[in-house]
């Protein structure tokens, strides 16, 4: 068994990527987002902390995160972004392992880790080889501006403050361009699964 960590900015195509390696080989993915967002309930200690650094108004009536409005803090302040991050790298990062290490026991090829902050949590040393996804940076904008319903300006706001594709080319072991060819994706993949 061997793990995979899949990284890349917003709007890469991260998801589709692991989806395929899931399609090729025996895989299960551990995602970063859907581990912030099973820690995101009222009173846990993520949420205070979240809200003990930015306040209140990064709350809901409900006590879980206002995601809208926490986006907005962190894409337009960077200082905000790294104490998020540092937040997020400890809950998260934690959670991930525990999953990590709990899928260990099952016979799987790989399990693949969809983290966006892959580098930056220092959760690459968990892997056996990383692999990182790039794109044309207007289909990351379309992307982030359908999925996460922005306007151009936020979307592309919000990628001037992530790492530049130059960073996935000197850190990863593999870098795959995802610009809606799904065939030519999977190619890329299949011949890399072969090569690990």
């Amino acid at each position: 068994m061997k793990i995979i960590g899949v990284t890349g900015n917003s709007g890469s195509g991260k998801s589709t990527v692991c989806d395929l390696i899931c399609e090729i080989a025996n895989s299960k993915i551990i995602d970063a987002d859907e581990v912030a967002k099973s820690l995101d309930f009222p009173d846990s200690e993520y949420v205070k902390e979240i809200s003990n650094l930015f306040g209140q108004e990064v709350l809901n009536e409900n006590g879980k995160l206002n995601r809208k409005r926490l986006g907005e803090l962190i894409y337009t302040n960077i200082s905000n972004k790294l104490e998020l991050d540092k937040l997020t790298f400890k809950y998260v990062g934690g959670e991930l392992e525990k999953r990590l290490e709990n899928l260990k026991s099952e016979e799987l090829d790989y399990i693949v880790l969809d983290v966006p902050l892959l580098f930056e949590s220092g959760l690459n040393d968990l892997c056996d080889i990383v692999i990182s996804i790039t794109a044309d940076i207007n289909i990351k904008v379309e992307r982030i501006k359908i999925r996460d319903r922005l306007d151009e300006n936020t979307a592309r706001q919000r990628l001037s403050i992530q790492k530049d594709d130059d960073f996935y080319y000197r850190n990863s072991d593999f870098v795959i361009e995802n610009n809606g060819d799904i065939e030519l994706v999977k190619n890329s993949l299949e011949r890399i699964l072969k090569e690990i």
